[in-house]
């Protein structure tokens, strides 16, 4: 079931006084490189440092009183593991949250600072998923998956909702893809209020299932990924999956040392922070610029969505 505008309206409405409205922004000199007119929605400067924080806020707001009492639970490494975490803690209620034991140090203060109750397992996708199970089991806790839920779909398409209401007249939006939680909602609702925008998702080459899905027409998974992007590792998901092949005009992949290069571009000209899987779309740009492209020489109004600012200052790529 396909979620509506009505939807995404109404999850924006339920989720506002939570979340932060992040600015957009522009780069005169990054516009004078790419010769296109750019418009940055900020949402690294989010709550948690990523647009996570929008979805999981209206998980936890969509829940019944008896569920939310017994609280949410979820499996994750990164932003949602922090975002749900935060959202929970907000509302009162407990968040059990499944870490690999590898994952980051920064990333585990992160979760447990915000509240959330870790239970550390082995690094692979069956003992997360055990582990998650033996939690939900003893505790009754909802499960809210990182991007396979249309309650998350719905609140992460909010941030697209505000570029779009903000600047008008967009040619093209573009995000990043991972499990295509955030791609799947801005795909929607720009759908629905400006339907002549393209969309089109940047995706790292060291980890292009969502191109490889889209061109074979059913979900690849994604196996052994090598990229600096570690928010981009997860394949899609049966609910964003849909989504994106009906109103997502085109994934681009494009390599790591372009996402440098545009994460550092980022930087060191806007002064803000952003995570390699937010340089992605600009990468893209960039990539496009220097092989010549059709779109060189047409001047495009393009809305990109920073997804999310953080970074291990210990393991910067430059």
């Amino acid at each position: 079931m396909t979620p509506t505008l009505a939807e995404i309206v109404k999850a924006r409405d339920k989720i506002n006084q939570y979340v932060h409205r992040t600015p957009v922004l522009s780069s005169q000199l990054i516009n004078e490189i790419l010769a296109h007119e750019i418009y940055f929605k900020c949402e690294n400067l989010q709550k948690v440092g990523a647009f996570k924080f929008r979805g999981a806020t209206n998980a936890v707001l969509s829940l019944a009183n008896e569920a939310a009492k017994r609280g949410v639970a979820t499996h994750s490494s990164g932003n949602h593991a922090a975002a749900l975490s935060l959202a929970a803690r907000q509302h009162g209620i407990p968040a059990y949250i499944v870490m690999p034991r590898t994952a980051p140090p920064v990333k585990k203060a992160a979760v447990a600072e915000y509240g959330g109750q870790i239970t550390f397992c082995e690094p692979t996708q069956v003992a997360r998923e055990a582990s998650l199970e033996k939690v939900v089991a003893e505790t009754g806790a909802t499960f809210i998956h990182p991007y396979n839920d249309y309650r998350i779909i719905v609140g992460q398409a909010t941030a697209a909702l505000e570029l779009l209401e903000e600047i008008g007249n967009l040619d093209i939006v573009m995000t990043p893809v991972g499990g295509g939680g955030l791609l799947s909602g801005t795909a929607l609702v720009t759908h629905y209020l400006s339907p002549k925008t393209r969309v089109i998702a940047g995706e790292p080459a060291g980890a292009d299932d969502a191109y490889r899905s889209l061109q074979m027409g059913k979900i690849q998974p994604s196996v052994n990924p090598k990229t600096i992007c570690d928010g981009l590792l997860t394949s899609l998901g049966t609910r964003t999956f849909p989504i994106i092949q009906k109103f997502v005009h085109k994934i681009i992949t494009v390599e790591d040392d372009f996402i440098i290069e545009a994460m550092r571009l980022v930087w060191e000209r806007m002064k803000i922070i952003i995570e390699p899987s937010a340089a992605v779309p600009l990468a893209v740009l960039l990539k496009e610029r220097e092989t010549g492209n059709k779109t060189k020489g047409k001047r495009l109004k393009v809305g990109i969505i920073l997804s999310g600012g953080n970074v291990d200052f210990e393991r910067l790529p430059w």
